[in-house]
């Protein structure tokens, strides 16, 4: 039987159905996603979701160009640039690793981590997100911040004035969260702060939706599909 003949699965699109489960099994460890499970080639994971299940915060079209073309980039270039190297058959983690801080292998490090942090910045966002967080990452962020309002400020902040391109990031430091922002390819992956979820500012993730308004594409994100839930998950591991 063909894909697009399968009959819905509790009321859920087949083709919708199949990209979740495939990226739920791939999802939360950090270690977990395609590609990073001893793959070669170095695969593009699913989407966690169909393409148009984020408007009208993140359009379809934003989605196809995004994921499509600029993450599959990612995953094609990387692939040949390590092919038949010592880094062919590594993890994608270890990948990163071993090439950040050295300018010679500057192109594997970018496109690695590239790769790994759009992974992780899908995973970041749901349907339906925002809203109040699971208690337990809420209390962290009570410890962290004073309130749940003025962590998600500080996160505002961090994406909006990212100066060009790049991702503001939830971590955990030494038990506590904080706000870090990195620019380009950088990632807290390389550093002690354990990644707990990011927004891309990176042009191409929002400007077809937004144009040159990226403060408006970060509060519709924080408001209304951060995935909470994936960053408590990350926290407990």
């Amino acid at each position: 039987m063909q894909e697009n003949n399968l009959p819905a699965v509790n009321g859920i699109d087949r083709r919708t159905f199949l990209a979740a489960s495939s990226a739920l099994a791939a999802t939360v460890a950090l270690g977990g996603f395609p590609g990073s499970a001893h793959a070669q080639p170095i695969t593009l994971p699913a989407l966690p979701f169909a393409d148009n299940a984020l408007e009208p915060v993140i359009s379809a079209k934003t989605i196809g160009f995004h994921y499509r073309k600029h993450h599959q980039g990612y995953v094609t270039n990387l692939n040949k640039l390590i092919a038949n190297g010592v880094l062919a058959g590594k993890t994608l983690e270890d990948i990163i690793k071993a090439t950040a801080g050295n300018k010679e292998q500057s192109g594997i490090f970018n496109n690695a981590a590239q790769v790994w942090n759009h992974t992780f910045y899908w995973n970041s966002l749901k349907a339906n997100g925002g809203g109040e967080p699971p208690e337990e990452l809420k209390k962290k962020m009570q410890d962290a911040f004073g309130d749940v309002e003025t962590c998600i400020k500080e996160l505002t902040t961090a994406a909006t004035t990212q100066f060009a391109s790049g991702w503001a990031w939830l971590v955990l430091e030494d038990g506590k969260l904080a706000v870090r922002k990195t620019g380009n390819a950088d990632t807290p992956l390389t550093t002690r702060a354990k990644p707990l979820l990011t927004i891309d500012v990176w042009e191409h993730a929002y400007y077809l939706d937004y144009q040159n308004l990226r403060a408006d594409y970060v509060k519709a994100v924080l408001n209304k599909l951060i995935n909470w839930e994936f960053a408590l998950a990350n926290m407990d591991k």
